[in-house]
């Protein structure tokens, strides 16, 4: 009789031992791939006029597909996010018009993914620093003139500076047409920035530059008329400047890129400003780098 309680005993240990030893065996469900993925996209701001958009870069984003329990979504501006719904509206950042290619990734039950991309154009404006915007033209409008008595109000140098090295003007050293120009920045109600000048009819140009304005002959002043509106275009730099020497922004003005003298160049780098001087930087159309030096009209 104790021998087969001990055998008993025995088994169920054994018994015990084989079931705490067993491996557990989990189920995920059945995996399944999602189907049927759609992606479409909305550029703010688009008309007839504007085809990539007005400027925002807002771009809103929908991806529906069936059996899917989230959307990755590449952006293709070098950010990716988790987007549960698969709608979202996301914002491109960098000024000018680009290509950006859309990947949205559908997935399913045990991970298991389903791709598809779209390549979209995005027009994304450049917005400018309140600081430029406030100092250029206080709000509203200011008027500004050459800063004649400051050495080096006209100068020029080598690209790969950004200081006269070459030339400086001293105080009242340049034709007189150079001094008279009243030189008009204004904000518009949609809050960019327009130029006008005032020349009295003649402007100063650089002797390379006269062909560039229909004119020919050496250093001098020529008849241009400059009174028209023309709506500047900020950017960011596109020099080797660095923000111990520029402001790091820089204008195009359109058409002929005339402001106080001539070089036969349209941009024109902000290397400083404050509310009542400015310090401008041209490439001219001889390849050297003109400075320019205004100051507030008294």
């Amino acid at each position: 009789m104790k021998t087969n309680i001990k055998v008993i005993a025995l088994l169920l240990i054994i018994t015990a031992t084989y079931i705490s030893c067993k491996k557990k065996e989990y189920t995920f469900g059945n995996i399944t791939a999602p189907t049927g993925l759609t992606l479409t996209t909305t550029i703010a701001g688009v008309t007839t006029a504007l085809p990539n958009g007005g400027g925002t870069g807002n771009v809103a984003i929908v991806a529906t597909s069936t059996s899917s329990i989230s959307y990755r979504i590449d952006y293709g501006d070098g950010t990716t996010e988790m987007v549960p719904s698969g709608t979202i509206t996301h914002k491109y950042n960098n000024p000018g018009t680009f290509d950006y290619i859309i990947t949205v990734t559908a997935i399913g039950t045990g991970g298991v993914g389903t791709s598809t991309t779209k390549k979209i154009t995005v027009f994304v404006a450049y917005v400018i620093p309140p600081d430029i915007i406030t100092n250029l033209t206080g709000g509203t409008s200011k008027v500004w003139i050459t800063d004649n008595l400051t050495p080096g109000h006209v100068g020029v140098g080598p690209t790969t500076s950004f200081a006269p090295d070459y030339y400086a003007a001293a105080p009242n050293e340049r034709s007189p047409c150079l001094y008279d120009d009243l030189i008009t920045f204004s904000k518009d109600a949609n809050g960019n920035i327009n130029l006008s000048i005032d020349n009295k009819g003649q402007s100063f140009m650089i002797a390379a530059s006269t062909s560039f304005y229909g004119q020919s002959g050496g250093d001098n002043c020529y008849n241009i008329d400059l009174s028209a509106s023309r709506k500047l275009a900020f950017m960011d730099a596109t020099s080797a400047s660095t923000s111990a020497n520029s402001t790091r922004v820089q204008f195009i003005v359109p058409g002929n890129g005339l402001i106080n003298f001539g070089t036969g160049g349209n941009t024109y780098e902000i290397l400083s400003l404050t509310p009542t001087t400015i310090t401008l930087r041209n490439i001219g159309i001889d390849g050297l780098a003109w400075y320019q030096k205004l100051k507030v009209k008294p």
